[in-house]
């Protein structure tokens, strides 16, 4: 037996399985501003499974800046954040923030999940600020 629906049954069919199709496609993005000297950089980071190859960024040969989100593109297990200042050839960890179970906003502020953390080396009082939001993506 067929039944035939009405044009706007199908319609909202058709709009709530496109939603429900475009909501599943979203995944957690980690977007940070990183500002040192001067200069500013941008860090978009994705989940990954293993915290351990997740590497440090260079920040103007005085700074390293590691950010690692662990867990998948439908739940964000804990993000770690690590700032480490560069000294006599090696970096010295200045500071280490943890999230536990962070949710992705759509509209994040650029330091909704972190607020600005300013960062102080003991070498030169060198100063360096970051911030970032947890933003859920579509790809």
């Amino acid at each position: 037996m067929f039944v035939s629906l009405p044009r706007c049954a199908l319609a909202v069919a058709s709009l709530t399985l496109g939603w429900a199709s475009a909501t599943a496609e979203a995944a957690p993005r980690l977007s940070c501003e990183i500002l040192q000297g001067g200069s500013t950089q941008a860090l978009q980071v994705d989940p990954v499974s293993d915290p351990y190859t997740v590497k440090a960024i260079n920040i103007n040969d005085r700074f390293r800046f590691k950010a690692v989100m662990v867990g998948n593109a439908r739940q964000v297990d804990y993000i770690k954040l690590y700032a480490y200042t560069w000294s006599s050839g090696k970096a010295v960890l200045l500071h280490q923030v943890r999230y536990l179970s962070p949710t992705p906003q759509t509209q994040a502020d650029p330091h909704a999940l972190t607020g600005l953390h300013a960062i102080y080396s003991p070498e030169l009082g060198r100063e360096m600020q970051y911030g970032c939001a947890l933003r859920e993506v579509t790809p």
